[in-house]
């Protein structure tokens, strides 16, 4: 009896034992799993895939446009994201979108970022993160070339603006009390103003002489300038500090290497990567 009940205690004290060394095996392998279900970080997502998604227009020059004989995607834009791209080691990939639609791609995630000329304002910095600036322009004040009746801001009050209703150059004609005939994009808002079904529009500064330099015989002019400075930066979902770092670094470095400088000239012929 004495001999079994040996036999039973000695039985009790292995199952202990065991059950010991189970519970704590199944706390390394819990933890272990915690540690693989951590969610990468945006940088990391986008490292592990090899391509930056870039959400942009096509249809806005010379920032973003098709190219006449390739068809490609060509740009100051295009350029600029390409070059961010390859400083992440990743490649670029575009999803083209009208301007209207672009911010609400981003929110749905169809893209990483934006990088089409997107302005950096109190409002949108709200709800979005930036990257420092990489481009530096004035606004314009466009209207017809036989227009004399505008000739300042001011005069937009009461008067018809062409522009695409979710730019920050619509916020400023509203400003000063225009109302917005909504565009798809620039080429459309100058042929609002040259038919006469918008008074104006407002643009930066180097889109005009792009499109002017494009064609010289548009009867359009600009009749007053912006003293104030518009940034334009990359646009990134809030709640990814780790990549907006890489993103100003890789800004940095482009900066520091005279390629930001080489982008802008080529497509401006003076450099507005810098103030």
């Amino acid at each position: 009896m004495k001999k079994t009940k040996g036999i039973l205690i000695l039985l009790l004290v292995f199952v202990m034992i065991f059950s010991l060394f189970g519970c704590a095996g199944s706390g390394d392998s819990d933890s272990g799993q915690e540690a693989a279900e951590t969610p990468e970080g945006l940088l990391e997502q986008i490292q592990s895939k090899g391509t930056l998604t870039v959400g942009i227009e096509g249809t806005y020059p010379p920032y973003t446009y098709h190219d006449e004989a390739t068809d490609e995607l060509a740009g100051y834009d295009v350029e600029i994201a390409q070059a961010i791209a390859e400083k992440l080691g990743v490649e670029a990939e575009f999803v083209e979108t009208k301007w209207d639609s672009i911010i609400a791609g981003l929110d749905a995630e169809r893209y990483d970022v934006i990088i089409n000329q997107v302005g950096i304002t109190a409002k949108r910095q709200e709800k979005y993160d930036f990257s420092q600036p990489y481009t530096y322009t004035k606004g314009v004040l466009i209207v017809a070339e036989e227009n004399n009746e505008i000739t300042s801001f001011e005069d937009l009050a009461g008067k018809k603006s062409a522009q695409t209703v979710t730019s920050n150059w619509a916020s400023t004609a509203e400003s000063y009390g225009a109302t917005i005939e909504g565009t798809d994009g620039f080429s459309q808002s100058i042929e609002l103003v040259l038919a006469g079904r918008a008074d104006a529009t407002l643009n930066d500064d180097v889109t005009f002489y792009d499109y002017k330099k494009a064609k010289p015989d548009a009867k359009v002019k600009f009749v007053a300038t912006s003293d104030e400075v518009n940034l334009s930066g990359v646009m990134i979902r809030k709640g990814n500090e780790e990549f907006v770092n890489a993103i100003n670094t890789a800004l940095d470095e482009l900066r520091a290497e005279g390629k930001l400088k080489e982008i802008s000239e080529k497509y401006f012929g003076v450099d507005v990567s810098v103030e």
